[in-house]
C-alpha cells in the first residue's frame, strides 16, 4: 500500500454527516485522492447548517460532478479557472444569462 493510498479516509470510517453529505461520492470515494477527499470533506463540513434548498442544490451538484469522467472534471476546472480570470463586471453578466437561461429552460 501506498503512503498516499495508506492516508485516504475509507467511506466506512466518514461519520453520519458526512456521509449525508456525500452520498453522490459514495461508490467513488474510497478510490478518490487523498487532495480530492480533503477537498470534499471541507464542503462537507458545512452541509448541516445549510437550508434545505441549499442542501438539495449542493447534492444535485455533487451528483452531476460525480458522474463527470476524469477528463470533463479537468476541463470543468480548466473553465473554472479561466472564468476566474474574467473580470468581475463580466462574470456577473455570464452569471445573470446563465440564471435567465435556467429559468427558462425551468419553465
Amino acid at each position: 500500500m501506498t503512503a498516499a493510498a495508506a492516508a485516504q479516509l475509507p467511506w466506512s470510517a466518514l461519520t453520519p454527516s458526512q456521509r449525508e453529505a456525500l452520498a453522490p461520492m459514495s461508490q467513488q470515494w474510497d478510490g478518490l485522492p487523498e487532495m480530492q477527499q480533503k477537498r470534499l470533506l471541507n464542503a462537507a463540513r458545512h452541509f448541516p447548517a445549510l437550508s434545505a434548498e441549499k442542501k438539495q442544490r449542493f447534492l444535485s451538484r455533487l451528483t452531476t460532478w460525480s458522474k463527470l469522467t476524469p477528463e470533463q472534471r479537468q476541463a470543468a476546472r480548466e473553465k473554472y479557472r479561466a472564468f476566474s480570470q474574467v473580470p468581475e463586471e463580466q462574470r456577473k453578466q455570464v452569471r445573470k444569462m446563465v440564471k435567465e437561461d435556467q429559468t427558462k429552460k425551468a419553465q
